[in-house]
Protein backbone atom coordinates (compact mmCIF):
# COMPACT_ATOMS: atom_id res chain seq x y z
CA UNK A 1 0.00 0.00 0.00
CA UNK A 2 1.32 3.17 -0.66
CA UNK A 3 2.41 5.60 2.29
CA UNK A 4 0.46 8.44 3.44
CA UNK A 5 1.94 11.12 1.51
CA UNK A 6 1.82 9.50 -2.07
CA UNK A 7 -2.27 8.91 -1.38
CA UNK A 8 -2.62 12.49 -0.14
CA UNK A 9 -0.46 13.79 -3.32
CA UNK A 10 1.42 15.13 -0.42
CA UNK A 11 5.02 13.76 -0.69
CA UNK A 12 6.10 15.50 1.94
CA UNK A 13 3.63 15.26 4.30
CA UNK A 14 2.85 19.08 4.90
CA UNK A 15 0.68 18.94 7.71
CA UNK A 16 -2.67 20.77 7.52
CA UNK A 17 -2.67 24.36 9.54
CA UNK A 18 -6.24 26.30 10.62
CA UNK A 19 -6.13 29.55 8.22
CA UNK A 20 -4.17 27.99 5.28
CA UNK A 21 -5.37 27.08 2.41
CA UNK A 22 -3.04 25.79 -0.21
CA UNK A 23 -3.87 26.37 -4.44
CA UNK A 24 -4.55 22.53 -5.18
CA UNK A 25 -5.22 21.41 -2.13
CA UNK A 26 -8.30 19.17 -1.27
CA UNK A 27 -10.09 20.55 2.09
CA UNK A 28 -11.94 17.80 3.93
CA UNK A 29 -15.43 17.25 4.56
CA UNK A 30 -16.57 19.62 8.29
CA UNK A 31 -15.74 17.33 10.91
CA UNK A 32 -13.12 14.85 8.87
CA UNK A 33 -9.76 15.10 7.57
CA UNK A 34 -6.56 14.05 9.66
CA UNK A 35 -3.10 15.99 10.27
CA UNK A 36 -2.12 16.34 6.61
CA UNK A 37 -2.75 18.20 3.37
CA UNK A 38 -4.26 16.26 0.67
CA UNK A 39 -3.48 17.63 -3.02
CA UNK A 40 -5.55 17.27 -6.33
CA UNK A 41 -2.27 15.81 -8.07
CA UNK A 42 1.21 15.32 -7.04
CA UNK A 43 2.51 18.43 -8.76
CA UNK A 44 0.63 20.94 -6.50
CA UNK A 45 1.52 19.14 -2.91
CA UNK A 46 5.29 19.61 -4.43
CA UNK A 47 4.31 22.81 -5.37
CA UNK A 48 3.37 23.61 -1.70
CA UNK A 49 6.83 22.30 -0.41
CA UNK A 50 8.45 24.97 -2.54
CA UNK A 51 6.38 27.54 -1.09
CA UNK A 52 7.31 26.27 2.18
CA UNK A 53 10.96 26.53 1.33
CA UNK A 54 10.55 29.98 0.07
CA UNK A 55 8.85 30.48 3.70
CA UNK A 56 11.67 28.95 5.16
CA UNK A 57 14.45 31.33 3.20
CA UNK A 58 12.28 34.83 3.12
CA UNK A 59 11.20 34.31 7.36
CA UNK A 60 13.52 32.08 9.33
CA UNK A 61 16.88 32.56 6.94
CA UNK A 62 17.16 29.07 6.49
CA UNK A 63 19.35 28.27 2.83
CA UNK A 64 20.89 24.65 3.76
CA UNK A 65 20.23 21.29 4.08
CA UNK A 66 20.28 21.06 8.15
CA UNK A 67 18.72 24.11 8.83
CA UNK A 68 15.72 23.58 6.62
CA UNK A 69 15.10 19.85 7.45
CA UNK A 70 15.71 20.57 11.22
CA UNK A 71 12.44 22.90 10.96
CA UNK A 72 11.31 20.48 8.70
CA UNK A 73 11.43 17.18 10.53
CA UNK A 74 12.62 18.47 14.43
CA UNK A 75 14.36 15.57 16.28
CA UNK A 76 11.21 15.42 18.69
CA UNK A 77 9.90 13.91 16.27
CA UNK A 78 12.02 12.51 13.73
CA UNK A 79 15.53 10.96 13.60
CA UNK A 80 16.71 13.84 12.07
CA UNK A 81 20.34 13.43 11.63
CA UNK A 82 19.56 10.04 9.33
CA UNK A 83 17.08 12.56 7.31
CA UNK A 84 19.93 14.89 7.20
CA UNK A 85 22.38 12.30 6.07
CA UNK A 86 19.74 10.63 3.44
CA UNK A 87 19.07 14.35 1.93
CA UNK A 88 22.89 14.90 1.59
CA UNK A 89 23.85 11.60 0.09
CA UNK A 90 20.92 11.72 -2.48
CA UNK A 91 21.41 15.16 -3.97
CA UNK A 92 24.84 15.64 -3.86
CA UNK A 93 25.22 18.84 -1.38
CA UNK A 94 26.60 19.38 1.84
CA UNK A 95 24.79 19.93 4.89
CA UNK A 96 25.66 23.24 5.40
CA UNK A 97 26.50 24.04 2.04
CA UNK A 98 24.47 27.64 0.62
CA UNK A 99 21.31 26.16 -1.21
CA UNK A 100 20.03 28.44 -3.58
CA UNK A 101 16.30 28.98 -5.34
CA UNK A 102 17.36 26.12 -8.09
CA UNK A 103 18.89 23.61 -6.36
CA UNK A 104 15.44 23.36 -4.51
CA UNK A 105 14.08 20.52 -7.40
CA UNK A 106 17.06 18.43 -6.10
CA UNK A 107 15.76 18.54 -2.20
CA UNK A 108 12.53 18.01 -2.38
CA UNK A 109 12.81 14.97 -4.60
CA UNK A 110 15.64 13.88 -1.80
CA UNK A 111 12.77 14.84 0.96
CA UNK A 112 10.16 12.70 -0.64
CA UNK A 113 12.07 10.11 -0.68
CA UNK A 114 12.61 10.18 2.79
CA UNK A 115 9.23 10.96 3.92
CA UNK A 116 7.83 8.27 1.43
CA UNK A 117 10.52 5.84 0.32
CA UNK A 118 9.71 6.40 -3.39
CA UNK A 119 12.22 8.33 -6.09
CA UNK A 120 9.27 10.58 -7.84
CA UNK A 121 10.32 11.70 -11.57
CA UNK A 122 12.25 14.61 -12.22
CA UNK A 123 9.52 15.04 -14.34
CA UNK A 124 6.78 15.40 -11.17
CA UNK A 125 9.23 17.80 -9.71
CA UNK A 126 9.95 20.00 -12.68
CA UNK A 127 5.76 20.54 -12.89
CA UNK A 128 5.60 21.03 -9.60
CA UNK A 129 8.15 23.49 -9.89
CA UNK A 130 6.74 25.24 -13.00
CA UNK A 131 3.83 25.52 -10.63
CA UNK A 132 5.48 27.11 -8.02
CA UNK A 133 7.66 29.62 -10.47
CA UNK A 134 3.69 30.70 -12.46
CA UNK A 135 1.30 31.10 -9.64
CA UNK A 136 1.20 32.90 -6.65
CA UNK A 137 0.23 31.51 -3.01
Amino acid sequence: MKCRGLRNCNPLNIRRVAGTHWKGQILPLKGAGGSFCKFESMEWGIRAAFCLLRTYRNNYKLNCIRDIITRWAPPSENDTERYIKNVCLWTGFGGLQRLTEEDWPALVRAMARQECGVTLSEEIINRGYKLYKNTNI
